[in-house]
């Protein structure tokens, strides 16, 4: 039976919309706690059903008496990439699930081979709960707001469970929606910017790939009409030099979103600050170290993710982002008391190794670039990549705006000053390479390292 024409679901909808939405808001920490203590026992009694999580729990000793509340949380042990592979299909979810009316979601498979999870509709709903959540954070509202999204609408994605099989098909039946335009990303660029001048939206989503190439359109005269009060970012890591790429190119700000595949929206950019809130009513987060065990405020650590609603493949202790992330205290002014992170440094792969074995996140030199063109006030780099090949050998790649080249700064200085700086950052013992190339891929990391770590 399709979810969407049964009463009780299309209730259970609203009732989500009502009180979800504006959790973060009116929920203080002790009451957030005692709903995440009920989600949890909830979703890992849930997790009993799936083979895959049934029989990690059997090898490890574990009964669903042990789980009273998410402080028990260290007790289950964690679920990789490679889990989720091993028993899909069939071992990732009940037997009793629904596959003709759930979805079947692939990752991107960026960081190697795709994973395959399933979702039902009311996850799927989630995700978009999350996305009107952020809206309403940047003061926006999506009955009314001119929102554009520019999304993966494939199959298999979450966008296209979200946008072309369930919740935006059934909202059309009684809301205009003329507000809201979503375009494919794989759509060229040129196209996307001319649809963008002709509707002018007040928020632009896209994941910083697409955005880069439409900021670089909008610094050379295309999509004049276009004056977005925000853009949202999502779906890669945001580093400081597209950052201020396309704030320069939009004259506006950007903000981050945090999300995944496997546990939907995780936590987005406050307005006020530097820094993430958590979805703690969707998700809860681990920050732990090497050893597994809880990082304190201010320090770096590997993130572990559990999401707390939802039927299909469930997603418990996940280690499978490798994403790391610091938390820190919550101080904020706009009234939101979920916990915090921040500096969001993409992928422990990209980890660099110096000659001496210590590590050095990519955040560390990834800035570079944009503080340079800030201070010259030339924006002739239109993307950048760098590369760790040998310990004592890491390797700038450096596209430039043929447009901008002769404007300003000369190329030669402006390679120069970045080689400096990554020398002062990095040290004197490695080898720092400016080069020029014509192209890098749209999705190409910004940061690599070839260098393991041991």
């Amino acid at each position: 039976m399709n979810p969407f024409t049964n009463p009780l679901f299309l209730l259970r909808i609203a009732k989500s919309y009502i009180s979800d939405v504006n959790r973060i808001w009116n929920t203080n920490p002790k009451k957030m706690k005692k709903y995440q203590d009920k989600a949890f026992r909830k979703i890992v009694r849930y997790a009993f059903s799936v083979p895959l999580y049934y029989d990690k729990y059997k090898e490890h000793g574990i009964h669903l008496r042990d789980i009273n509340g998410i402080d028990d949380i260290h007790k289950l042990p964690f679920i990789s990439k490679e889990d989720l592979r091993e028993y899909y299909p069939d071992g990732i979810i009940p037997k009793r699930f629904d596959k003709k009316h759930g979805f079947k979601i692939s990752t991107s498979g960026s960081t190697g081979k795709p994973v395959v999870i399933y979702y039902d509709a009311f996850t799927a709903i989630k995700s978009l709960e999350g996305f009107v959540r952020i809206l309403k954070a940047y003061g926006g509202n999506w009955r009314k707001s001119k929102i554009v999204m520019i999304i993966d609408m494939s199959p298999d994605s979450i966008e296209h469970a979200v946008f072309k099989k369930s919740t935006m098909p059934f909202l059309k039946n009684f809301l205009s929606l003329k507000n809201i335009k979503y375009i494919d990303i794989g759509e060229k660029p040129e196209n996307i910017i001319t649809k963008l001048d002709s509707f002018n939206p007040e928020f632009i989503a896209s994941d910083p790939y697409m955005l880069r190439e439409l900021a670089y359109l909008k610094s050379n005269n295309f999509g004049k009409n276009i004056q977005p009060k925000y853009i949202f970012s999502g779906g890669a890591m945001l580093d400081s030099y597209t950052k201020k790429y396309v704030e320069n190119a939009f004259n506006t700000k950007i903000l981050d979103t945090y999300g995944t595949t496997e546990a939907g929206p995780l936590a987005f950019e406050c307005i006020h600050g530097d820094y993430y809130h958590i979805n703690s009513d969707f998700v809860y987060l681990e920050c732990l170290d090497e050893n597994n065990k809880p990082v304190s405020y201010g320090n770096p650590g590997h993130i572990v993710v559990t999401k707390l609603y939802g039927k299909g493949t469930p997603i418990i202790r996940y280690t499978g982002f490798d994403d790391i992330v610091t938390p820190i205290k919550n101080n904020t002014i706009c009234g939101i008391s979920t916990p915090l992170i921040q500096h969001i440094e993409g992928r422990c792969t990209d980890i660099f190794v110096l000659p001496d074995n210590k590590l050095l996140s990519p955040l560390t030199v990834t800035g570079i670039p944009a503080k340079v063109m800030e201070e010259f006030n030339s924006y002739k780099i239109k993307q950048f990549q760098i590369i760790q090949h040998t310990k004592s050998e890491i390797e700038v790649l450096l596209v430039i705006d043929e447009q901008k080249r002769n404007i300003g700064i000369s190329v030669e200085k402006l390679f120069n000053e970045i080689q400096k700086r990554f020398t002062e950052k990095i040290g004197s013992d490695v080898n720092i390479i400016i080069s020029e190339t014509d192209e890098i891929s749209k999705k190409a990391r910004v940061a690599i390292s070839k260098v393991k770590q041991k």
